[in-house]
């Protein structure tokens, strides 16, 4: 029996996952009802900028509280309480579709609301795997977590589009459903996967900061967070699949959709192969060859005139980031203390939402300037020339071998 399959039998964290799923599922069908209601509106692009907006500010404004709640408080509750949050937030989208569906402030209010939700759970959510499985295993866990994401990611457009076809309504009772189950799933997580801290320091600012306190003496993870930042942030092409897909590769929506779907049958691929032979050594050079082969990928895509050779380099850039982004994984939960988890993964929440929203702005900006092309190879040197750098810059990273060798340091609550 493998370590994954070991893993599925384990009861908390099957039910981690299942939460897992079904909460990514949601998200994404509600992204299609909301997307397609919010343009028909009036018609402009800039109102599904605005939903963005709204879902993106409560990131930066609630992340650092989220991380202390999820170190003082039980980060099973305060999962919880964020999908209830989720819950409310699509109820009341129902509510708008069936009352008045032509008008944008209630899609924006709500959208600020889930976003709201995303922020306080996240944090916690992210530090549960180390509880529910033995620190051998926690490879094998990331990977896990990282395929079921993806495979809501795939799953949940498809059934939004699906059932919005039918009734609008449909989609959101679809969603509330699968919102029902993720929160039953994490409620009935047994108590070790419901740690409460001892509360020894005082939930003063020293306290919030506590996450930023541990990076900055921490050059292993603060590199590696770092490095998925940068990766993202110059080597994001997803936002300009529009542009290719018509004026490019010439094709319409349905190839649009399997660009889009490229990634993440990547990231399938990989996750599944990390849950058979996790990464054992040489965990560091292995980091940076992922994001080394992610920034060559974006170059062949940008390149690309063909679109099946398009959707190999956008399939190859989504196995190469779900390799990147298990190691980052990984090694934050081997090298934080428990007590410290929720506040260095709000931070590390921070920096990866910050990079997907600037890599998006970054990549339509220098598309405009460069063009589109350009714009997408440019980037992709870009992330080779700072995995490179890396190499000097954070060399404790680079030598890495086992992730085992990494332990959590003392001196921090």
């Amino acid at each position: 029996m493998t370590r994954g399959s070991s893993l599925l039998l384990q009861r908390d964290f099957s039910l981690y996952l299942v939460g897992n799923v079904a909460r990514i599922a949601a998200s994404q069908i509600v992204a299609v009802g909301v997307g397609w209601q919010v343009y028909s509106i009036h018609k402009n692009p800039f109102d599904l900028g605005l939903v963005g907006i709204a879902e993106f500010l409560p990131v930066p404004l609630l992340a650092l509280p989220s991380g202390q709640f999820a170190d003082r408080y039980s980060r099973r509750l305060v999962v919880a309480l964020a999908n209830a949050m989720s819950l409310v937030a699509t109820a009341l989208l129902l509510v708008v579709t069936v009352t008045s569906p032509d008008r944008l402030w209630p899609f924006l209010a709500l959208a600020a609301l889930g976003g709201a939700a995303t922020s306080l759970g996240s944090p916690a959510a992210r530090a549960l795997p180390p509880e529910l499985v033995a620190a051998e295993d926690l490879g094998t866990a990331f990977a896990l977590r990282s395929t079921s994401t993806q495979l809501g990611i795939v799953a949940g457009p498809a059934a939004g589009g699906f059932l919005f076809a039918i009734r609008p309504e449909l989609l959101y009772a679809a969603a509330l459903g699968l919102l029902a189950v993720a929160l039953v799933s994490i409620l009935a997580l047994h108590r070790r996967g419901g740690w409460t801290p001892v509360r020894q320091e005082a939930p003063g600012l020293a306290h919030v900061l506590g996450g930023i306190s541990f990076l900055r003496r921490s050059p292993v993870v603060l590199g590696a967070i770092l490095l998925d930042l940068f990766a993202v942030l110059f080597g994001g092409a997803v936002a300009l699949l529009p542009v290719f897909a018509r004026s490019i590769l010439h094709t319409g929506p349905s190839g649009l959709g399997l660009l889009r779907s490229a990634p993440a049958v990547g990231a399938i691929v990989a996750g599944a192969l990390l849950t058979r032979r996790p990464l054992e050594a040489r965990v560091g050079p292995a980091l940076l060859a992922t994001v080394t082969l992610f920034g060559g990928a974006t170059i062949v895509f940008g390149l690309s005139h063909s679109f099946a050779l398009s959707l190999v380099a956008l399939g190859v850039c989504g196995f190469a980031d779900m390799i990147s982004v298990n190691i980052r994984s990984t090694t934050v939960a081997f090298a934080t203390p428990n007590a410290l988890r929720g506040r260095v993964n709000a931070v590390e929440w921070v920096f990866i939402g910050a990079s997907n929203q600037l890599g998006a702005f970054e990549s339509g900006t220098a598309a405009a300037l460069i063009g589109t092309v350009p714009a997408v190879v440019v980037g992709g040197a870009a992330t080779i020339v700072v995995a490179a750098l890396w190499l000097r810059f954070f060399p404790s990273l680079s030598r890495l071998d086992r992730l085992e060798e990494l332990r959590p340091e003392r001196g921090f609550a």
